[in-house]
Parts: C-alpha cells; sequence; structure tokens
C-alpha cells in the first residue's frame, strides 16, 4: 500500500516579512524544515544563548485594537511583537504562566509588559 503525502499549505515553506525582519537581529538565524510551532531560530547579538523564536503579524481585533492569536504551551522560547518603534520579546513560558494565573485569555500588549519580568526591548533603526 502506497502512503500518501501530507498535504501542506503551498504558503507553509515561505518566510513572512516580519520573520525576514527579525532575523537581521539574530546570529545564525535558521528557519524550520518542517511545520513546528517556532518561526526562526537563532541567538540574539548580545546574548550567548540560542532561541526558538514565534515571530507573527498583528492584525486588528474586533476592539480596535491591535493583537494576535496564540496557543499556549507552544515549545517555543520567545514570542515577539513588533510596534512602529521596537521589538518585545517575552518569555513564553512567563507569559503562559501570567495568563493562567490571572485567568484570562486576552491581554493588551502594554499590561503585559508592566506584568512580566523577562522583556528585552529592541529598539528599531
Amino acid at each position: 500500500m502506497k502512503r500518501r503525502k501530507a498535504s501542506i499549505r503551498s504558503d507553509w515553506g515561505r518566510l513572512s516579512d516580519i520573520v525576514k525582519r527579525f532575523s537581521k537581529l539574530l546570529v545564525g538565524p535558521t528557519y524550520p524544515r518542517t511545520r513546528v510551532p517556532w518561526d526562526v531560530k537563532g541567538r540574539l547579538k548580545k546574548s550567548n544563548k540560542v532561541f526558538k523564536f514565534e515571530v507573527k503579524d498583528m492584525f486588528n481585533m474586533n476592539d480596535g485594537f491591535q493583537g494576535r492569536h496564540g496557543i499556549l504551551f507552544e515549545k517555543v522560547d520567545k514570542k515577539v511583537f513588533e510596534t512602529d518603534k521596537q521589538w518585545v520579546i517575552v518569555d513564553a513560558d512567563e507569559l503562559h504562566r501570567y495568563l493562567i494565573k490571572n485567568k484570562i485569555l486576552k491581554v493588551h500588549l502594554n499590561d503585559l509588559i508592566a506584568g512580566l519580568e523577562w522583556t528585552i526591548f529592541i529598539p528599531k533603526k
């Protein structure tokens, strides 16, 4: 019996513009070859540790704010948010603990930044 290849969206292998922009901040970025929850793996220029980053575009939500969807307990190290002036990088595990502790599913980025301890800001040039 022949095995069928799994169907994969035609756009899966393409790098999004936001991933390309963020990758410029990393040393030795690598990209997944299979479907995984992270978008790029690499080392921040002032760091000595390699992380798996989830980098997704934000969109306009029904309440008029910018937002993005996420899944709890993904196998990513850091989640990356892009604003007009900077990149905001938060620890995925700490984010998950914050959401569970506060029993919320939706949080504004400014509130999130104030509630987390591990956050990195990288200004855009």
